[in-house]
């Protein structure tokens, strides 16, 4: 069900009108600037509880996206209790030389937390990186889905999209 009062909320605060490339190299009119409302304690704790509400039972795991999906994936793992590792884009080439920092993850059950899917490039990076090295990942929870297909756009990666919000729900909300 969408929370009508938070889209308009999310819209109010992140929607910017003009000419923006997204990740995926498509250009479009409309840009989410989700750091805008994650910079917000009141309106990221409002995000953060309604991903608590979509978690899949057994998530062992989450996995917050670098860089947006890491302070919701915090504020998941605050409400929750469930311990969050931190993904990176690409694995650190000094150190631990780590993709993901955190516990362990290896035959754990780990559901992914992103800010914006478009076309689901940053999630299918993380997902062909994280399963072979023993993750079990089959959900992605996003606060904003605004592919063209709400929910369909990591089918090819065997993932399951769970969203707060979809641009659908935010072009409602700003009339």
């Amino acid at each position: 069900m969408t929370d009508a009062s938070l889209a308009a909320d999310i819209n109010a605060t992140c929607r910017l009108h003009g000419t923006f490339t997204l990740r995926s190299g498509k250009v479009s009119d409309t840009y989410f600037d989700k750091y805008l409302f994650e910079a917000q304690p009141e309106l990221l704790e409002r995000v953060a509880s309604r991903m608590v509400e979509l978690l899949p039972e057994g998530t062992e795991l989450l996995g917050g996206l670098e860089m947006g999906g890491i302070p919701i994936a915090t504020m998941v793992s605050a409400k929750t209790g469930i311990p969050a590792i931190f993904i990176r884009k690409k694995a650190k080439e000094y150190g631990t030389a780590k993709l993901a920092e955190g516990p362990d993850f290896n035959g754990k059950r780990v559901t992914l937390i992103e800010d914006v899917i478009t076309s689901g490039g940053a999630v299918r990076d993380a997902v062909n990186e994280l399963r072979p090295a023993g993750a079990i990942v089959e959900t992605v929870i996003c606060a904003i889905d605004r592919s063209p297909e709400p929910g369909e756009s990591l089918r090819d990666v065997d993932l399951e999209i769970r969203s707060v919000l979809t641009r659908a729900d935010l072009d409602a909300a700003e009339g």
